[in-house]
């Protein structure tokens, strides 16, 4: 979906070695697939499994699977059922064994694993109902245990599991096998990890009603299947797929369990695998093409294993490193840090939206036109300042005709008490100002709610429309604070996320509507957009989806030669030193001025609803990861800055 660094750092990272090196695997212990998308892997898994499905039909045979769930499988069940409906894949001979289950939990609660595989497989397919077996969230607690001698019997009386599908958490638990689980270990009841935990709060709308315990499959029972596909997509695995993978077998990662089984193949997307050796530095297995963009990657993983800045590498370094070919095809050390010195130089501007009048052949924004118009998505209605404050206040304070839009309105991430808290204002407000306005049956109404309201329960529009409306007021105030018009300030309100839930809708006409009348209206010569494959909740990745088929969409058009897409990153996460096109310094006063355009976002602020694994503020988050950027260029040899905001330029085809 991505392009430029940010394409060289996945997809085009893997034809930089020769694949017909027999060592380019040498230091994986796994056989592993990197695929080019997550879609491309599911496709593949689906295919295994209906392969298996008719193999075992054209010899009578059942055939017995082992399912996963999770946002992993998904797209493998789509493919599935997409198979049984239009090519007639049939699951009559299916016997299937999930992995586990929260315990405990309701088979109808919208966290079920129950429930998941029923909307998004069982329902769906022609699987006979008493050939489905998931662990019991409901049991008492006496039988538990007979329940899962039980369930690792009933496996092997099916006559074991053929074909069993994985994901892995960042544990790097297979099921719910967590770090300390032993390699024979049977089904059994377990507790979770809090990292788990953590991981699993967005889907139960908050920590604290997660549920501390789940049914597992053992990693013994797991070990026992024929033939086992395990499935990792995203940044947030690359560090326990390297783990998994290359590491040794220990309890700490249970996933590295599956290094002793004879038939398991792990499928990535080139951004879980980024860690692996032959991605993160394929000079160390074998000879490789030296591109513009590997040469910065290898000289500044070369700069911080050694602690050198770039112009202090000398010959004996690149050769006692493993990048003795780069220094033979350049000739020396002094021609390679200077080559890399310069492009990383020219990647630092003061001007996002480019200096008039200026040279600009090495900047990395065009001069003209300017002033130029520029619009900024945001996919919830903070990642703006959070991810590029500093820039948004520069290119406002530099005369651009600047825009922001917001994707989503961000109302499931309100806390219920802050409604209570503005109608008390409205309240209080229409008294003062003696208003013919009677709030008070509206706050009994929706207090009344919330009162009954259960974990996970879906607002009432009324409360969603005052969630919608907290949101947008302080998107206006950060907007207004840094200085923006008010018309300029756009609420797009994109169906998909209109769900009230966690779980989103699929993007639609509509959606998408809605993002190429906007380009259309404002014809922008620069967009930056939301590149985030972080995003714990995924909206960002389906508001990025939304906007490059508009832009697609719009390709023809004369004002779109002319524009030009820039890549910042959420909350979570920064974009790697070498994969940067545009790097915006930013002073004290600016720092400043990015943290109170932050704190405008009273909803957000001390401890958001939903804040991921990282306890931190946002403000504090950015804070701290701009910082660290500054301190990174400077290690290289740049100039020592405050802050600096990092971008990637997404090459747009015409």
């Amino acid at each position: 979906m991505y392009k430029s660094r940010y394409q060289a750092a996945g997809q085009s990272m893997l034809n930089l070695i020769d694949e017909s090196f027999e060592g380019i695997t040498r230091f994986e212990k796994i056989p592993t697939l990197i695929t080019q998308n997550a879609d491309e892997a599911s496709l593949f898994v689906a295919k295994e499994i209906a392969a298996t499905i008719r193999a075992k039909q054209s010899e009578g045979k059942p055939c017995v699977l082992g399912l996963a769930t999770g946002s992993t499988p998904i797209g493998v069940y789509n493919e599935l059922v997409r198979q049984h409906r239009e090519e007639g894949l049939s699951f009559r001979n299916v016997i299937s064994f999930n992995l586990d289950e929260y315990y405990p939990i309701h088979p109808n609660s919208l966290q079920s694993f129950n429930r998941f595989m029923r909307e998004y497989l069982f329902d769906h397919i022609d699987i006979p109902p008493e050939n489905i077996h998931i662990p019991d969230g409901i049991l008492g607690v006496g039988d538990v245990f007979p329940f899962c001698k039980q369930y690792d019997r009933m496996i092997e009386e099916a006559g074991g599991i053929d074909l069993q599908i994985l994901g892995v958490g960042r544990t790097g638990h297979i099921g719910f096998n967590e770090p300390g689980s032993g390699i024979n270990s049977p089904t059994r009841l377990v507790t979770l990890d809090h990292i788990t935990i953590m991981d699993a709060a967005s889907d139960f709308y908050g920590e604290e009603y997660v549920p501390l315990k789940a049914i597992t499959m053992g990693v013994g029972s797991i070990l026992k299947s024929k033939r086992i596909l395990l499935m990792a997509w995203g940044e947030n695995k690359a560090d326990i797929i390297k783990e998994t993978v290359e590491g040794p077998v220990t309890d700490h990662i249970p996933a590295s369990y599956l290094q002793k089984h004879p038939d398991t193949t792990i499928l990535v997307d080139p951004v879980s695998a980024s860690m692996l050796t032959r991605m993160s530095t394929p000079w160390l297995i074998g000879k490789c093409t030296w591109t513009d963009h590997l040469i910065r990657k290898g000289v500044i993983w070369l700069c911080r294993k050694l602690q050198k800045p770039i112009l202090k590498l000398t010959d004996h370094d690149y050769l006692d490193n493993g990048m003795s070919d780069l220094l033979t095809e350049y000739g020396s050390s002094n021609k390679i840090n200077i080559k890399v010195f310069n492009d990383l130089q020219h990647t630092i501007s003061g001007w996002p939206g480019g200096k008039p009048g200026a040279d600009d052949s090495t900047r990395p924004e065009r001069a003209h036109p300017f002033p130029k118009r520029v619009l900024v998505f945001s996919p919830h209605p903070d990642d703006d300042v959070i991810s590029m404050g500093g820039t948004l206040a520069r290119l406002v304070d530099q005369r651009h005709e600047v825009h922001t839009a917001y994707q989503t309105n961000g109302s499931i991430a309100v806390f219920d008490d802050d409604v209570l808290r503005y109608l008390d204002f409205m309240d209080d407000g229409s008294q003062i100002f003696n208003l013919n306005i009677d709030v008070k049956p509206l706050k009994e109404n929706i207090a009344c709610f919330f009162n009954d309201k259960k974990p996970g329960q879906v607002d009432s529009d009324e409360v969603l429309h005052l969630k919608a409306a907290i949101r947008r007021s302080e998107s206006v105030a950060s907007c207004r604070f840094i200085g923006m018009k008010p018309e300029n300030v756009h609420f797009l309100n994109m169906p998909f996320y209109e769900t009230g839930t966690v779980k989103k809708k699929s993007l639609s006409e509509k959606d998408i509507s809605i993002i190429v009348n906007l380009l259309r209206s404002i014809r922008p010569h620069q967009i930056y957009a939301a590149g985030d494959l972080s995003d714990p909740h995924g909206t960002h990745r389906v508001c990025m989806e939304a906007i490059l088929i508009a832009l697609d969409e719009l390709k023809h058009e004369p004002w779109y030669k002319d524009c030009r897409l820039w890549l910042y990153r959420g909350a979570w996460q920064e974009w790697d030193i070498d994969m940067v096109d545009m790097a915006v310094p930013l002073s004290p006063e600016e720092v400043m001025i990015k943290r109170k355009s932050i704190f405008k976002h009273q909803s957000q602020k001390d401890r958001p609803l939903f804040p991921g694994v990282d306890n931190r503020e946002f403000w504090q988050r950015a804070e701290d990861r701009n910082g660290t950027t500054a301190i990174t260029y400077d290690q290289l040899g740049m100039a020592e800055y405050q802050a600096i905001e990092v971008f990637v330029r997404y090459a747009l085809p015409l």
